[in-house]
């Protein structure tokens, strides 16, 4: 039994190492990088009256936010916009209508006048409501000029509490939008309920969430968030693909956005050299309410309908984002003018519609196209997978064969020198 389950485990082991040869770098020429000059990033702040309570290093969660605060503004690159924003800060009164409406821009979205904005924070006292979903819809709008990354750190202590608009909601019809926005988000204290709606709005749109419990990990995190906007991005191309792949437009390595319908297909076509290694991923997301069973499936077809290899993923429950990828090497050629082999790529979905939602437009779809050098030689090009490495397979009975010979060896010399005594 032991034996067993050692094989068995070493097996394991080499499948997931085959596996992890698999993952593959994301990367797109088809929209030139963005420099971090039209970077802009607005710090949304909870400014709600329990902002008071006094939990985070002996002080107030508001002295933590406005120490935070001073110190980003101090180490903010120069060729980053920011801006600062508040739920909660103005309105202290128990009407909920007015108190879901306060959400304002403290210091806009510009060029960084640390002093001034410095001074603007300064003046906050935590107040009243907790409108996050307002303040993301607001938010969105101050970053809506421009073509750099767009990045909202939201910081909050607690859900919101102005639903029916519910900021998951919110956050998927920013993200639906194709404006390439990232929503981050930072909760002040654990909260399993907080930590759910946090964690949903971030995933929302691509961003991250984070728990904070002290005052110089709410610094790092943001200064972090506010760092990774300068860095390069790359601005997705809009395309639109077809419903077979003789119609399908030619594709360059590139980062492409598309909406695909529930249940339908959608086709693209990639131009692979001899020589040369095609990497593509696509993602899907749910950015409305659907049925708990679901899947993506990417195929690599030949013009000739032959499939070539495939990605898939499924699931089961509440999912915003489901993705696969796939790998296929063109092996080199004897000949010099070799043609490019057309690849057709065909991205299928099985979600369907949860009860009166609307069907139309399709989900947000992203397709990441790569086109790289290929292993160098042949023998290289048939490790990629059990379908096309034979010796692998061979190598695996083989060690088999000979672990089952030794065992059996050890076994009968074991009883004969039991006999023996």
């Amino acid at each position: 039994m032991i034996r067993t389950q050692r094989l068995a485990a070493g097996v394991c082991a080499l499948l997931a190492t085959l596996a992890a040869g698999l993952a593959f770098p994301a990367a797109a020429e088809a929209g030139e990088p963005t420099s971090g000059a039209n970077a802009k990033v607005d710090l949304v702040l909870d400014v709600s009256g329990s902002m008071r309570t006094r939990d985070i290093d002996g002080g107030t969660r508001m002295a933590a936010a406005k120490q935070a605060f001073n110190e980003v503004l101090d180490a903010t690159p120069e060729d980053v916009q920011l801006g600062i924003r508040t739920l909660g800060a103005n309105y202290a009164g128990n009407d909920r209508q007015t108190g879901c409406k306060d959400t304002a821009q403290l210091y806009p979205v510009s060029t960084l006048d640390r002093t001034e904005a410095k001074t603007a924070v300064a003046t906050l006292s935590p107040t009243g409501w907790t409108p996050i979903g307002p303040a993301l819809l607001k938010a969105a709008s101050d970053l809506a000029d421009g073509d750099g990354s767009k990045r909202i750190v939201l910081i909050t202590d607690g859900e919101d509490t102005c639903a029916p608009l519910d900021p998951c909601e919110v956050a998927r019809e920013i993200a639906a939008k194709g404006i390439g926005m990232t929503i981050d988000t930072l909760g002040l204290v654990p909260n399993t309920k907080l930590n759910k709606q946090l964690s949903c709005i971030a995933e929302a749109t691509g961003g991250t969430y984070t728990s904070v419990e002290h005052t110089d990990e709410l610094t790092d995190k943001v200064n972090q968030l506010v760092d990774r906007a300068a860095d390069p991005v790359v601005t997705p191309v809009a395309t639109e693909g077809a419903t077979q792949c003789t119609s399908a437009p030619t594709l360059k390595s590139g980062l492409f956005t598309d909406r695909e319908e529930f249940g339908q297909q959608r086709w693209y076509k990639v131009d692979v050299d001899p020589g040369k290694e095609l990497r593509a991923s696509v993602s899907v997301a749910a950015d409305r309410a659907v049925s708990p069973s679901y899947g993506v499936l990417l195929r690599a077809v030949t013009v000739h309908g032959r499939e070539i290899v495939r990605g898939e993923s499924a699931g089961n429950g509440r999912t915003d984002v489901i993705s696969t990828g796939l790998r296929y090497p063109k092996a080199e050629s004897d000949a010099d003018d070799a043609p490019a082999e057309t690849v057709c790529l065909q991205v299928t979905n099985s979600f369907s519609p949860a009860s009166r939602v609307k069907t139309t437009p399709g989900m947000p779809l992203e397709l990441t196209v790569d086109v790289v050098d290929g292993p160098s030689k042949a023998s290289d090009v048939a490790s990629f997978g059990l379908g096309r490495g034979w010796w692998l397979l061979g190598v695996l009975v083989l060690v088999g064969f000979v672990a089952g010979l030794l065992w059996g060896w050890l076994s009968r010399w074991r009883v004969a020198v039991w006999r023996t005594n």
